[in-house]
């Protein structure tokens, strides 16, 4: 649920430690494009993409994988990125934040998004805004968040072919906004059939559904409150990195923040409410289960007094003992009033709302 990662105590600052990335090895991947052209690369080295950049374009780096060091320390001397922001690249769980520097911004997001297994993975995604290029990392080679911005961009449709390196920040970072409205659907359709099941048929199998609706809840909301001050941060910048015109966008993914985490809050206050509604769904089972049983052992109650009764060995030499006995009906008799007293009983509790 918290995912940690520190150095060693005592390690100097700015120590860098490779991340490891399930066997993807880490790609660079230049995207340059301007209102007329759009090119692909995929440089081998940090000194062939030197070679490529072009500041007339805006340069988009990416970068999947954090397993080579000696790469990630070559571009940021290419970058001029100081090195705790290297660190806080790699270490991958650090709180979404906003950093200025001389010649850039560094941005820290977290896209969430499903595993493929019914849970929610967590990634993180570093930026570094500079005039004309932005240099992203991500920790693992997934295309579902720069594929469908790189489509875009090769495409030509949207505004980001004619807008500046801060508007491409924009677009990712509004990316991994979005991703939280079908993550939050599925956790709250998720969370209408807990609460059926609960009403009707409360077990153990639903009250595990509901920590699991509740820990995703929980991480959505670790995610989603420091990225609403991602968007802030960026809208109040003063360094001339975001124009204004970006910033009208920036407000509009804060207000997706905002609304993500509205509806965040209200799941959470349902998810609380659920816990309540399955404590008292129980109760109330066990009541319904305690008053049959009650029911059924006070009709039970006359018909064993009277079968402890006749049960008793008396002296039949006497007529004051157990006349009954003697009787050629007396079998028959018992059985009759037995009916009898469950019949009257039956009565008496439907007259009194009981059953």
């Amino acid at each position: 649920m918290i995912r940690l990662k520190y150095h060693t105590p005592g390690t100097p600052p700015a120590t860098l430690l490779p991340v490891g990335t399930g066997g993807c090895a880490p790609v660079i991947r230049l995207i340059q494009y301007d209102k007329a052209d759009y090119a692909e690369h995929l440089p081998g080295s940090v000194e062939e993409l030197d070679a490529l950049l072009d500041p007339k374009k805006i340069n988009w780096i990416h970068v999947c994988g954090l397993g080579d060091v000696a790469l990630l320390r070559a571009l940021s001397a290419r970058f001029h990125v100081h090195p705790l922001a290297i660190e806080d690249v790699l270490n991958t769980t650090q709180r979404p934040k906003v950093e200025h520097f001389d010649n850039h911004l560094f941005i820290v997001s977290e896209w969430i998004h499903p595993d493929g297994e019914g849970r929610l993975a967590i990634e993180q995604i570093s930026l570094f805004l500079g005039d004309h290029y932005l240099l992203s990392f991500q920790e693992e080679a997934h295309a579902g968040l720069y594929d469908p911005i790189r489509q875009r961009l090769k495409s030509g449709q949207g505004y980001a072919r004619g807008m500046k390196a801060d508007y491409l920040a924009y677009a990712l970072l509004d990316a991994m906004v979005d991703q939280f409205f079908p993550i939050l659907e599925d956790v709250g359709g998720a969370i209408e059939e807990i609460e059926d099941e609960l009403v009707d048929r409360p077990s153990r199998a639903t009250l595990h559904k509901l920590y699991d609706s509740r820990r995703a809840l929980l991480q959505l909301r670790r995610a989603a409150w420091p990225q609403r001050e991602v968007f802030n941060a960026l809208i109040r910048d003063e360094t001339q990195l975001v124009s204004p015109e970006v910033k009208i966008f920036l407000r509009d993914g804060y207000d997706h923040c905002i609304q993500i985490i509205d509806i965040l809050e209200n799941c959470r206050d349902l998810a609380a409410g659920l816990m309540d509604v399955y404590l008292s769904s129980l109760g109330f089972r066990t009541n319904e289960i305690m008053r049959v049983l009650t029911v059924a052992s006070v009709f039970f109650l006359p018909l064993s007094f009277l079968a402890a009764v006749y049960g008793m060995n008396f002296d039949q030499s006497s007529h004051w003992n157990m006349p009954e006995a003697r009787w050629p009906f007396g079998y028959a008799f018992f059985w009759l009033l037995c009916l009898l007293i469950v019949l009257g009983m039956l009565v008496f509790f439907k007259r009194k709302k009981w059953l």
